[in-house]
């Protein structure tokens, strides 16, 4: 089916920080939007934090707003589940061919969960980096918008349980839901396909994935969250049990040719975050920041200033080598050497945090657009070529409040196009 609405109309592709203030910024000053996400609910990695720049608030600060700001703007058409297959054309009318997957969950649902508790299958939950559980039909988050629950297709056994929709009052559920497609004719189009971790488990020495209490930053995020698969709580992955040393290694893979060859920039910022989270849980705890440079340009050099104050946070400048783990307690031994005093160390702790590195997602797939990507995989604007732009992490490693200025002027970017065709 094709649907269009004239050329006062954007379609943004990503429904992050970036995508959601791009669509924000353009519907707010008349323009028509389209917002497209794959994922079943809006607000990208941002929502998985635990606390973020500059001010070190929860995501609901910022993101509910953001929510709300779409929920109540009757020009924006956001879906959710929808990945775009195809856009062509030229500037001020560009067709984009968009393709949803069913949800099996319609507009009925009232988020009451009396089919999470009749469902019997539990999958990994991906909002906690499968460090929890949900049952096959969830709700994304707490805060999701849509706040609407969704089913995993690939874990669920449809009508060969059915007990979600004996469970379900207001029939919302309808297990014979199909793909659907549609394209959509917009005068411009902004790519803000955001990031995903770096797999660390391609570290070979560092041994994520081999060792329980070696995790991500990420998964950290999702430890020290309320939310958490741990209510907030930073526990050994192994036990459960709190911790007294913790080891933060910097450049996991990053700045490595092996890995990824450039500098995240956003990742030593969020280590002495984490630094934090793990201060205000444990007083007395030892934590070792693992570094080749740190990274904490402009004002946030003083939150750098401020943790080297701290007695207990060790600063080691060089490359760990390796992580040895104790087969009987799990506690793991950091070693490094300490370019400052020329000596090797030999650290022993309960965890290890790897600072992995931001991939752009447009290195697994590329957009199918006539988009330029440079050698990493982040899509660049062509200059040349107006009416399609990238924002955010899509073109550079960047941290939430970048995401959001840079976000704001891409929009008028997009409505620029509009404008002068």
């Amino acid at each position: 089916m094709a649907t269009s609405i004239g050329n006062r109309s954007v379609c943004v592709i990503g429904g992050g920080i970036s995508g959601m203030t791009t669509a924000i910024e353009a519907a707010e000053v008349g323009y028509e939007v389209y917002l497209i996400e794959k994922a079943p609910s809006l607000g990208g990695r941002v929502v998985q934090m635990n606390q973020y720049f500059p001010k070190l608030c929860p995501p609901q600060c910022g993101v509910e707003i953001n929510y709300r700001r779409i929920r109540v703007n009757p020009r924006i058409r956001h879906f959710t589940l929808a990945e775009v297959e195809g856009v062509s054309g030229i500037p001020g009318n560009f067709d984009v061919t968009v393709r949803m997957g069913p949800r099996y969950v319609n507009e009925k649902c009232t988020s009451c969960n009396k089919c999470t508790d009749a469902c019997p299958v539990e999958r990994q939950s991906d909002y906690d980096y499968g460090m929890g559980k949900t049952k096959a039909i969830y709700l994304p988050h707490e805060m999701a918008f849509p706040m609407r629950y969704v089913i995993d297709d690939t874990v669920c056994l449809k009508e060969q349980c059915s007990k979600c929709v004996a469970a379900c009052r207001y029939d919302a559920i309808e297990l014979s839901m199909k793909p659907k497609s549609l394209t959509i004719n917009v005068g411009s189009v902004v790519l803000a396909t955001g990031w995903s971790p770096y797999h660390a488990i391609k570290i070979d020495n560092l041994k994520f994935g081999i060792y329980r209490n070696v995790i991500r930053n990420v998964e950290m995020e999702r430890l020290a969250a309320p939310n958490g698969p741990t209510k907030g709580k930073i526990l050994s992955p192994s036990d459960k049990k709190e911790i007294k040393s913790i080891a933060f290694v910097q450049c996991a893979g990053s700045r490595d040719e092996n890995h990824l060859a450039y500098c995240s920039s956003v990742c030593c910022l969020a280590s002495m975050k984490q630094a934090t989270y793990v201060r205000s849980q444990y007083p007395d705890a030892d934590i070792f920041i693992f570094y080749i440079d740190i990274r904490a340009t402009g004002r946030f050099e003083d939150f750098y200033v401020k943790l080297q104050t701290d007695r207990k946070i060790s600063f080691i400048k060089g490359k760990v080598a390796k992580i040895i783990e104790d087969e009987g307690t799990k506690a793991l031994t950091v070693v490094a050497e300490d370019i400052l005093s020329g000596k090797k160390v030999y650290r022993k702790v309960d965890m290890v945090v790897l600072a992995t590195g931001m991939v752009p997602n447009g290195i697994k797939a590329k957009m199918p657009a006539d988009i330029v990507y440079d050698e990493f995989g982040f899509a660049v604007s062509d200059l040349q070529s107006p009416g399609i732009y990238v924002t955010g992490c899509t073109k550079k490693p960047a941290d939430v409040a970048s995401c959001i200025q840079d976000a704001t002027g891409t929009a008028l970017k997009a409505i620029q196009t509009i404008v002068g065709v």
